[in-house]
């Protein structure tokens, strides 16, 4: 134990790595934290200028809803680029300008903003939006005359009042039309479910106003439908006219028995007519699609500064480091001197308690530990296998046990008589218990080392044939064919009974897990300098996951197998053994549904 420490394991090289590492970890915290800044206040800008983008294109697609024309919308931009700061433009499709927050002829941005158009949006949530699209200040032909909207407040006023009587909590709203709705604190039109003694119609009625619209609009979608085998025989509501495509196609459902009875696509085509219907309908009254360009004024420079939130980010990234690197120094110190505590107190153990010193380093401590831990590892290994060979005894021998002890005490207490079934149950249950002892005996021996093995020149078609006969009884009983198939006449050097006992479990394991009319074949031949055996059968076959576990002790492919018809589960270690005491090796292949193959090279020492 007198090699030299590398030099990459020695403390003074490991405390000088951990300085280095240290000072590394000082930069990346520092570069994380300015990057970090800069990214929150890049969002924080990129967040307000998109609030500040929405806000524009709702206001002027509201112009627009409310407007024939363009004319007249200088204003507006001025007001909305001096509360930005941002330059604001409105073109024509075709990029004939329109209107310009500034005087300046500099050149447009390349690509639009967005495309202000009251007929086709999605980016407004007011009171009565409509999921068709359309600015739901876009009303055209439905605004009320002034004799009308009071009407239909005062209506609203005692709908409200009615409700409040009924214990329903509601506001009344007036939409961009001028007719008031009630809702209630979820902005639900009608406070959901109207009481009964409140739904009179009244409010919901058109207005003379609405009922001149609304026949335009029956008379529009009609025209698109004709087309269709689907017919308008009932004109639109106006709670439906101010609603999406969804309600308008329920209230056509409701009012019209041609689309009542009609297929999911003819009311499809319905929803697609009456958009159509409205849009063409609100087409004269609001202004023409125009494309809209944002830019950066001379105000709208981009600055961050450290504000103090981000000073006090810096001081408290600081004295973080700074802790860390007094931790980091702490727990090294530590690391270094725990094993030579731990060693130091395994070591004045008796012997019998001596546990392994948790050391995992090659450095001099480790080094120091290693002829400890081996010695400790050795006795701990040792003790685990007796611990799981005693567990593994007692959980195979009680089951046969407890039957023969169960039959023999009801037998001498006279509840059953022992008949010739009975003795023979008795006796095969004692059968499997000294099957159990005699593979325990096998393995007992190979771990020892003292399994005996009286080599000989042994023919391989010979001890094929052997095995055959050995089990031909069974494999007729259980439906399966037993074959040889030998390539020359290969010899080799072994104990004949040992091979015959290794090659019989492999065979006796392939007729349990094969079905009848399957086959389980025996070849053997020569490669090299070894004989090579194969057990290969048509059976059931071993799960990829339980391959590797095969060979283990009291091991079974199925666990709910019992030990009468599946063996006592030692048959595959003993056959591991076996052939590791004649220099070989065993293999196995196998695949589910096909069969498995097990395949055993025995050296020939000859």
């Amino acid at each position: 134990m007198n090699r030299p420490i590398p030099l990459r394991k020695r403390l003074l090289v490991r405390l000088l790595i951990t300085s280095v590492l240290i000072a590394i970890c000082s930069v990346a915290a520092t570069a994380w934290l300015a990057v970090e800044t800069t990214t929150r206040a890049i969002q924080e800008e990129q967040g307000q200028v998109l609030a500040e983008d929405m806000d524009i294109l709702r206001q002027l697609s509201g112009y627009a809803a409310t407007h024939r024309d363009w004319t007249g919308v200088e204003e507006t931009l001025r007001a909305l680029s001096d509360k930005t700061g941002r330059r604001i433009a409105l073109t024509t499709p075709d990029r004939t300008p329109i209107a310009d927050s500034t005087k300046r002829g500099t050149t447009l941005p390349p690509r639009a903003a967005a495309t202000v158009d009251p007929l086709h949006t999605d980016t407004f949530t007011e009171p009565g939006a409509q999921l068709t699209g359309i600015d739901p200040r876009a009303v055209g032909p439905y605004r009320l005359t002034p004799t009308e909207r009071e009407r239909v407040t005062l209506l609203a006023q005692k709908r409200r009042q009615c409700f409040a009587n009924n214990g329903v909590e509601t506001h009344i709203t007036r939409l961009p039309s001028g007719r008031s709705v009630l809702t209630d604190e979820d902005g639900t039109i009608d406070g959901g479910q109207v009481p009964t003694p409140c739904a009179d119609g009244l409010l919901n009625t058109p207005t003379p106003t609405e009922e001149k619209a609304l026949a335009e609009l029956t008379t529009n979608a009609g025209k698109c439908l004709d087309r269709t085998d689907v017919k308008l025989t009932a004109p639109l509501a106006v709670t439906v006219a101010f609603k999406d495509r969804s309600m308008l196609a329920r209230y056509l459902v409701q009012k019209n028995p041609t689309v009542r009875d009609s297929t999911p696509e003819q009311v499809e085509k319905v929803e697609e007519c009456v958009d159509r219907a409205r849009r063409q309908q609100l087409e004269p009254y609001v202004a023409p699609a125009a494309e809209l360009f944002l830019g950066h004024g001379d105000s709208a420079v981009p600055h961050f500064d450290m504000s103090t939130a981000n000073k006090a980010k810096v001081t408290g990234v600081a004295g973080l480091v700074l802790a860390l690197t007094v931790a980091v120094t702490a727990l090294v110190a530590t690391r270094l001197v725990r094993p030579l505590r731990a060693l130091t107190h395994a070591a004045q153990q008796p012997p019998e308690q001596h546990v392994r010193v948790p050391v995992t380093t090659q450095d001099e401590t480790g080094i120091l530990a290693v002829a400890f831990n081996d010695l400790t590892e050795r006795r701990e290994r040792m003790e685990a296998q007796r611990k799981a060979m005693v567990a593994d005894i007692a959980h195979e021998l009680r089951t046969p046990l407890t039957n023969i002890r169960g039959w023999l005490e009801v037998t001498r207490d006279g509840v059953v008589d022992p008949e010739p079934e009975l003795l023979a149950s008795l006796h095969e249950e004692a059968l499997v218990l000294q099957r159990v002892i005699d593979d325990l005996q096998d393995l007992a021996a190979a771990d020892a080392g003292t399994l005996a093995l009286h080599r000989e020149p042994v023919r391989a078609d010979e001890l094929l044939e052997q095995v055959v006969a050995a089990h031909s009884v069974a494999a007729e009983a259980a439906g399966v064919g037993l074959r040889t198939a030998v390539d020359g006449t290969p010899w080799l050097d072994a104990d004949p009974l040992r091979m015959r006992q290794a090659l019989g479990n492999l065979v006796s394991n392939a007729i349990r897990h094969t079905p009848a009319d399957g086959t389980v074949t025996l070849s053997a031949g020569r490669h090299g300098d070894e004989v090579r055996f194969q057990v290969a059968d048509t059976g059931s076959g071993i799960a990829a996951g339980d391959l590797p576990s095969v060979f283990d002790r009291f091991w079974r492919a199925e666990k709910s197998r019992s030990r009468r018809t599946g063996g006592s589960g030692l048959g595959l270690s003993i056959v591991r053994q076996l052939v590791t005491a004649h220099g070989g090796t065993v293999t196995v292949t196998s695949e589910v549904g096909a069969g498995s193959v097990f395949t055993l090279r025995i050296p020939d020492a000859r």
